[in-house]
């Protein structure tokens, strides 16, 4: 009887290990054939074709008139005449300003007068060295004599000259009391009022009293990173977005690039370094006035008939790197080729679908527009290339991953937007 039941313990032993060893092995096989198991990634793709790009910079600014004065007080005084008004149109010779002319009228009248004494004195001075020089012959008067008449004539005929350049300058002082407008145009800003006092000296620039702009010919003056302003050249083809007029494009040709820097935040980790780019707007049919925001698109380049991809097909992978250093090197420094790996540069490269694998291949790129890049080398056309999505082509494509072509998740994107 107690064999009987000893014997029944180990049979019931035996079967819970078996249970438990296949459960084991199930699981084993489970991770093992897990592991094996291939990840499939999901792209969308695009057939390689030859199409036209145009290159583009884009940069903001205002638009500005091309040709604008500001009038500023050449002389200090009270403004006595002020017959424009802000947005009055002005011909050329149309008085502006005129500052009171008093002080400047009694300062004339005083250098002419002191003009005119100054000559009769020079004059005498003259007569008397004449004479001296009749005695000097006859032997009447000495050499000093006839050097001291001589002075003396230099001498008045130099401060009748400085009273003469005095005069002059009165004379200028006084033209200056009245401002006439340089240009045919309109007073785009009139900054000064009747009645107020303003300050100018031929030494300084003097209050700004208005700006007289031709609004005829308007220009867009904008900002170029100083990475794309070699780009750009005089005579490119700009399009002109005006906030003040939504959806309407404008023509507008490069004439201006400049060649001074103009940095913001220098010294701080915001430095910008750009170049103003003038612009002439050609379409006359829009009313456009000084300051307006605008965004400028300038076409550099255009190339027709070049292969090209899509812009988000390009990505970069570093080269694979053999972990065994050469003989003298220290470890840790990983080689490829021959080279450290802190001179290893990355590849530029597309993935294309081949027979539902990716196939990696290296290319170099030209020119891109916002949709497009043009490839140089490395494509012959119509290979069928993998275009999406954003994380499979920057971090999970390999050299041999298997693919999932959805095109139908494209063609919902493309036909939302």
């Amino acid at each position: 009887m107690a064999n009987g039941t000893k014997s029944r313990k180990s049979k019931k032993k035996v079967i819970i290990l078996s249970i438990i060893g296949v459960v084991v092995l199930a699981l084993v096989l489970l991770v093992v054939l897990g592991s094996k198991r291939e990840t499939v990634i999901t792209v969308q793709t695009e057939k390689v074709e030859k199409r036209t790009i145009t290159q583009i910079v884009s940069a903001t600014g205002k638009i500005q008139p091309e040709l604008q004065v500001k009038i500023n007080a050449e002389v200090s005084g009270e403004i006595i005449a002020l017959p424009v008004k802000e947005g009055q149109k002005v011909k050329k010779g149309d008085l502006l300003v005129k500052v009171k002319p008093d002080l400047y009228m009694a300062q004339r009248d005083q250098q002419k007068a002191m003009l005119v004494v100054g000559e009769a004195t020079m004059i005498k001075a003259e007569a008397d060295y004449n004479r001296a020089k009749g005695l000097f012959e006859k032997k009447l008067i000495s050499d000093q004599d006839l050097e001291t008449a001589k002075t003396n004539y230099s001498v008045q005929k130099a401060q009748w000259e400085s009273a003469k350049a005095a005069l002059n300058q009165a004379e200028e002082s006084l033209r200056k009391t009245t401002i006439y407008s340089p240009i045919d145009g309109t007073v785009s800003n009139l900054i000064s009022r009747l009645g107020e006092r303003v300050s100018g000296s031929s030494f300084m620039q003097g209050t700004e009293i208005m700006t007289v702009a031709d609004l005829k010919s308007m220009e867009a003056q904008v900002d170029i990173d100083e990475n794309d302003i070699v780009l750009v050249k005089i005579g490119d083809t700009s399009r002109i977005s005006v906030d003040a007029y939504p959806g309407k494009k404008l023509v507008g040709i490069v004439y201006e690039i400049g060649n001074a820097a103009k940095t913001k935040g220098l010294g701080t980790q915001e430095e910008v370094v750009n170049f103003q780019v003038k612009i002439r707007v050609l379409d006359k049919g829009i009313e456009l006035r000084p300051g307006m925001s605008v965004t400028a698109d300038t076409e550099t380049d255009t190339r027709h008939d070049v292969l090209a991809v899509p812009i988000q097909s390009v990505t970069t992978r570093t080269p694979k790197m053999e972990q065994k250093p050469e003989e003298g090197q220290p470890e840790g420094v990983t080689i490829n080729n021959g080279k450290k790996k802190e001179e290893t540069k990355v590849d530029e490269v597309i993935f294309q679908n081949d027979n539902g694998k990716a196939k990696m291949a290296k290319v170099k790129r030209g020119i891109s527009d916002d949709t497009y890049v043009e490839i140089t080398e490395g494509l012959k056309g119509g290979e069928e290339v993998i275009s999406g999505s954003f994380k499979a082509i920057n971090r999970e494509l390999e050299d041999g991953s298997k693919l999932k072509i959805d095109n139908q998740q494209k063609k919902f994107t493309a036909s939302t937007k």
